[in-house]
């Protein structure tokens, strides 16, 4: 890896950080409390429309979800960014997936990797982190999947 920032690595991925999406009831995109930066769920938005909706096993794909899963970490780097910049992270601590899962769907591992795996390019070892992958069976926006972290700052 070149890049000397985390953000000038975003830039060599051609990956520009989004808005953060506005929270949809009453609570903050992001909290810094010591060195540690929680997120709220991240879910798959795209201006503010949710980009995978429907069940892992059923109407959605563990590619689709996992794609999802990319696309909930990168709002949840905009809401690191936006809140201490995204150069102070340290390093990933936890990534915590839900999977909004059909009956019998057994690989949300696979579709938090979406997550894991975006991580890993953006931060490289900084981004191994402990994981919890968890199936559900409803998410908010009626997304597939749904993303939240802890990183060090």
């Amino acid at each position: 890896m070149t890049a000397t920032t985390w953000t000038e690595r975003l830039r060599e991925l051609g990956i520009a950080l989004p808005t953060v999406p506005t929270p949809a009831a009453a609570y903050l995109p992001a909290v810094r409390t010591g060195n540690l930066v929680y997120t709220s769920g991240q879910l798959p938005l795209v201006d503010g429309v949710c980009t995978t909706v429907g069940k892992l096993g059923e109407t959605v794909t563990v590619e689709q979800g996992a794609d999802a899963a990319r696309l909930c970490t990168l709002n949840g780097l905009a809401a690191v960014h936006a809140l201490v910049g995204l150069d102070t992270v340290v390093r990933v601590v936890k990534v915590v997936g839900f999977v909004s899962s059909a009956a019998g769907f057994i690989q949300q591992p696979q579709v938090i990797d979406g997550s894991s795996k975006f991580l890993g390019e953006v931060f490289g070892e900084a981004g191994r982190h402990a994981r919890s992958a968890v199936g559900l069976a409803e998410l908010p926006r009626g997304s597939a999947v749904e993303v939240e972290f802890v990183f060090e700052v």
